[in-house]
This record gives structure tokens, C-alpha cells and sequence, in this order.
């Protein structure tokens, strides 16, 4: 899913500028094969932080570059695994005092007083931020700049 979302995205912008080299990534949280992406409203995010509570998960990114010019299409997708302390209603609402859940998949950000919610993780951390630059920077070496 991530990396069909990442690719519509970088389609989208190589169609309308065909000489710039586009990046577009998608992510999401994913736990028990059901996608968590941004919640609706605060109720979902509290449902999505209690379902998440006390679990381990995988978040994947999907990234996409398109050049129309050249032709270019190169794709790359990375997974980490989060795992959550145990949260109960009122970590969850001293949580979402403090962070705006609504732009996040699964409802959280580790960047954002993670330490509250996170107990570890492992793949990459900026990954789970929501775009693993590792993997960019490798994408992009690919596709001919240098850092």
C-alpha cells in the first residue's frame, strides 16, 4: 500500500514538472495486517494509542522517484518494529495533551515525547519519524546526487 501511495505521489508531480527529479514517500503503522494511517479525530487516535499499548508493530515507508525526462523510476520500501509500554487512559491523555496525533499514522509520533508511549524499537528511527533517510539518501545516490 505505502509503496503504491509513494509512487501515485512522485507520478503525480513528474507529470506536471517532467524535468525535476521527484521524491514522495508514504507511511504507515501496521499491526495485526490492519493499517493504521492518520486518525479522524481524537477518539480514533485514543483508540489507535490503546490498541497499540503494550504491542510491538511495524511501520513501513514506501519511497518513489520519478523523472519523466529520463524515464527514471526507482522505488524503495523500509520496515521497523515499535514497541509500545503498556498505556493506560491517563498516559494516553497526558500523551495527547502534549502532541497533535491527528497528522500521524497510528496516532503518534516517537519524536514527540516518545518516551512517554515507546519502550524500544528497532530498524531505522527515521523511519518510524516517517521518512527513513537512510534509505533516501541511498535512493538518491542512485539516482546520481552525492550528499
Amino acid at each position: 500500500m505505502v509503496a503504491h501511495n509513494a509512487a501515485l505521489k512522485a507520478e503525480w508531480g513528474a507529470a506536471r514538472y517532467p524535468e525535476a527529479t521527484v521524491l514522495a514517500a508514504d507511511t504507515t503503522v501496521c499491526i495485526d495486517n490492519q493499517a493504521l494511517n492518520k486518525p479522524r479525530d481524537l477518539a480514533e487516535a485514543r483508540g489507535m494509542l490503546l490498541r497499540l499499548g503494550g504491542r510491538t508493530h511495524t511501520v513501513f515507508t514506501g519511497i518513489a522517484v520519478r523523472r519523466r525526462a529520463d524515464a527514471l523510476a526507482l522505488d524503495e520500501g523500509v520496515a521497523s518494529e515499535v514497541t509500545f509500554r503498556p498505556l493506560d487512559a491517563r498516559t494516553i491523555d497526558d500523551y495527547l495533551a502534549r502532541v497533535n496525533p491527528l497528522d500521524k499514522a497510528g496516532g503518534y509520533g516517537i519524536q514527540e515525547h516518545g518516551e512517554m508511549i515507546v519502550a524500544s524499537y528497532s530498524g531505522s528511527f527515521t523511519n518510524i519519524v516517517g521518512l527513513p533517510l537512510e534509505a533516501t539518501k541511498q535512493i538518491l545516490t542512485r539516482c546520481g546526487y552525492q550528499a
